[in-house]
């Protein structure tokens, strides 16, 4: 979540948003999506490692697996809120800043779950053993 922020607060300061109620609800649906992803992919490379794989395959073999799954969610999300943050229709300056934060936030988020995440687990975590209990 915190990776996705960066995109949010430069998307909110480039498009002169202030931060509002609307801000808060679109944090709320990209800490859903972004977690999630990230809670897949952690436990896809578990799973891989459990199954023997060494941890540095596991991580690049999830990475690839998940690549599509994740790409298909934040393409699909950014693309039915693209109207919305166009601020097309009646009212949509309300609900503009909740569709920016969610594009921006998503669009960070889904490069650097990809790259910061396996990274970061390969630098904190010890690699199982097939006869180990994956936590």
């Amino acid at each position: 979540m915190p990776l996705a922020l960066i995109g949010v607060i430069l998307a909110l300061f480039a498009a002169g948003t202030t931060v509002s109620i609307m801000v808060f609800i679109g944090l709320i649906i990209l800490a859903g999506i972004v977690v999630n992803n990230a809670i897949v992919l952690i436990d896809y490379i578990n799973t891989l490692q459990a199954r023997g794989l060494a941890k540095t395959e596991a991580i690049v073999d999830a990475g690839r697996a998940r690549l599509r799954p994740i790409l298909m969610t934040t393409l699909t999300t950014v693309l039915g809120l693209t109207p919305m943050a166009l601020g097309l229709g009646e009212g949509a300056e309300i609900r503009t800043p909740m569709a920016v934060t969610v594009i921006a936030g998503l669009g960070v988020s889904m490069v650097l779950t990809l790259i910061v995440i396996p990274i970061l687990y390969f630098q904190f975590t010890a690699e199982h053993r097939p006869e180990d209990p994956v936590s």
